[in-house]
């Protein structure tokens, strides 16, 4: 869990992680620009009306765990986090990936406990907001619910397109498609997605994605033979995406019929 002394606030992101406008089309930059300057103004919001609590994580900090009294929704700063759940059987599955400005603790409002763990996968900071005190701050400020409820969308919208991910997508296009929405949530945020570096394991990735550790090796290993990827090292966790168009295109052949046989 959380070791309560740790109040010092995380370093802001630094500006050699953001995109260089030379990297992609400026329509695109200026899309990110526009989406990194809402979230700095929502986060602005967040922190001037809610005042809330501050804490840096690291990798492997539980900030919540199953069964956990719910009391607090937690905003995501910086860093990157899992939720994991146990599934029948007892084995702990991945469920969830949340990045910059995303909420944690969603699941926790309806039954008044957490269902699910939430753990950092590297060094972060998150703010610590009561439950009752952003229902009490939202009645005084109508945004402060319109940015709570879009942040419940999102999450119901993204949950459902990774169960359509993984129920449709063949196992090469369900790799290329989780690579693709990494890269496009790091775009949202107005950081870069030339390259990025994997905070999950293999085994973690096919986890997520209902699929073994060996597929999910072979999946990467067909990305990088069809040039729609790169490694940077041999430990294969950096990972160059030169056009995450590509990523796309990809998928979109995966699922493309065969051709008809000549008779």
């Amino acid at each position: 869990m959380f070791n309560t002394s740790q109040t010092k606030a995380a370093p802001a992101p630094a500006m050699t992680g953001f995109l260089a406008a030379g990297a992609m089309p400026k329509a695109s930059v200026a899309l990110q620009e526009r989406a990194s300057h809402k979230l700095m103004e929502t986060q602005k919001l967040l922190k001037e009306r809610l005042d809330p609590q501050r804490r840096v994580v690291h990798a492997g900090d539980v900030i919540y765990q199953a069964g956990e009294r719910f009391g607090n929704l937690y905003i995501l700063n910086s860093g990157l986090f899992k939720i994991v759940n146990l599934s029948a059987d007892g084995r702990e599955q991945v469920v969830g990936l949340k990045f910059r400005g995303d909420w944690l603790g969603f699941d926790g409002i309806a039954g008044g406990r957490y269902s699910c763990d939430a753990v950092a996968m590297d060094t972060g900071e998150v703010w610590v907001v009561s439950y009752e005190s952003l229902l009490s701050a939202a009645l005084a400020e109508p945004a402060l619910l319109q940015v709570f409820h879009t942040a419940m969308s999102r999450e119901i919208a993204h949950d459902r397109d990774s169960l359509m991910s993984v129920c449709t997508l063949p196992a090469d296009a369900r790799v290329a498609d989780f690579l693709r929405y990494w890269a496009e949530s790091l775009a949202e945020r107005g950081m870069r997605t030339d390259q990025i570096t994997l905070r999950m394991t293999r085994a973690e990735i096919g986890n997520y994605l209902g699929m073994t550790l060996e597929s999910v090796s072979r999946a990467l290993s067909r990305l990088a033979r069809d040039k729609v990827i790169e490694f940077v090292e041999k430990g294969r966790r950096d990972v160059q995406i030169p056009d995450v168009g590509a990523l796309s295109a990809f998928v979109q052949r995966c699922l493309a019929p065969a051709p008809a046989m000549l008779q």
